[in-house]
């Protein structure tokens, strides 16, 4: 009998001491591989796997390539690599950007839905926007469960918000009944596993390859829309499903509605901030350029710098109103 013995678990803010917290609870007899993605900075070395091993019976590593897995074991995400699952073992790869981050929740939840299917549980605690939401679709695509923590628990409770609203979310429970809930769970029979839908499984190659060696290419589904990604500048195809909507470009970063406004938000404020700055220097060149008309005794050249120079501080003052009134897009369970 299959048992549903595989936990993919996603946090971002606040992550950390929710995931102290849950693995905490985590019996030394669970018979259940347990892989964690916790949001973290490219940058730099994480200590998560140690705090984790330190807090309940249950070992908790960083999992190398290849990596065979194992039940009653963590493995947690490194930075800058998404966790990715295969039959048996673990990949870690520099794919493509998933709603600005890696390690993604999402990338981590679609391929543990491709490779275990109906064996597979997904878990949303604690965080900011969306991700992990498309994960814990496709977890259920393929006949997996869903866990999410409840909203009033958390700490920040936009992702467990955004995964309730949009998507049939099996149990959602405290943080400190979670242990028990996903051990009871976890010794349950899978059932069969659904068909893996196409995109899904074409969206976790995209995901898997290193495009340093990239020598066959993955074909991203989807259909052109109008807009451009706004990491790479490419065409952004739209995928749709009945329960979702989501972006990847040719390069293969991907977004959610809501991830994709937040960096389009960000793109906006940067380029605003660069068209003040530029707006500023040339008021200093039209003030140096004035002064040196006026010592010269060119009065015409004067009044031209200066209205130059009036024109440019209009601009600036209408870019720095619209920074002011620049409005981030809605975060708390509002995709």
């Amino acid at each position: 009998m299959q048992t549903k013995d595989i936990i993919v678990i996603g946090a971002s803010a606040g992550g950390v001491e929710a995931l102290r917290r849950l693995c905490a609870q985590f019996p030394a007899d669970l018979p259940a591989a347990v892989f964690v993605v916790q949001h973290l900075s490219p940058a730099g070395r994480s200590v998560l796997p140690q705090l984790l091993d330190r807090v309940g019976p249950l070992p908790a590593t960083a999992p190398v390539d290849g990596e065979a897995l194992q039940t009653g074991r963590i493995y947690v995400a490194t930075p800058d690599h998404h966790l990715l699952l295969r039959d048996g073992h673990m990949l870690l790869r520099r794919g493509p950007y998933e709603n600005r981050t890696r390690p993604a929740i999402n990338a981590l939840f679609r391929s543990a839905a491709v490779a275990y299917g109906s064996r597979v549980i997904g878990v949303v605690l604690t965080g900011l926007l969306d991700d992990g939401t498309d994960g814990l679709i496709a977890i259920k695509a393929v006949g997996g469960t869903s866990v999410v923590q409840d909203p009033e628990d958390a700490e920040w409770p936009s992702m467990p918000r955004n995964a309730i609203k949009r998507d049939h979310v099996d149990y959602i429970a405290v943080l400190d009944q979670m242990g028990a809930l996903l051990s009871r769970l976890s010794r349950e029979e899978a059932g069969s596993s659904l068909p893996v839908p196409e995109d899904y499984i074409a969206e976790d190659r995209i995901a898997a390859q290193d495009f340093a060696s990239l020598n066959k290419a993955v074909e991203t589904p989807g259909r052109a829309s109008k807009m451009g990604c706004p990491d790479c500048g490419g065409v952004l195809n739209q995928i749709q499903t009945d329960r979702e909507i989501r972006f990847r470009c040719q390069v293969g970063h991907a977004f959610s509605p809501l991830g994709l406004a937040t960096k389009q938000s960000e793109e906006l404020e940067r380029a605003l901030g660069v068209a003040v700055r530029t707006h500023r220097d040339r008021m200093r060149l039209f003030t140096q350029m004035k002064t040196s008309a006026a010592d010269r005794g060119l009065p015409h050249a004067t009044a031209r710098w200066a209205t130059a120079f009036a024109e440019a501080e209009q601009f600036v003052a209408v870019l720095e109103n619209a920074m002011t009134h620049l409005r981030r897009p809605p975060s708390e369970g509002e995709a």
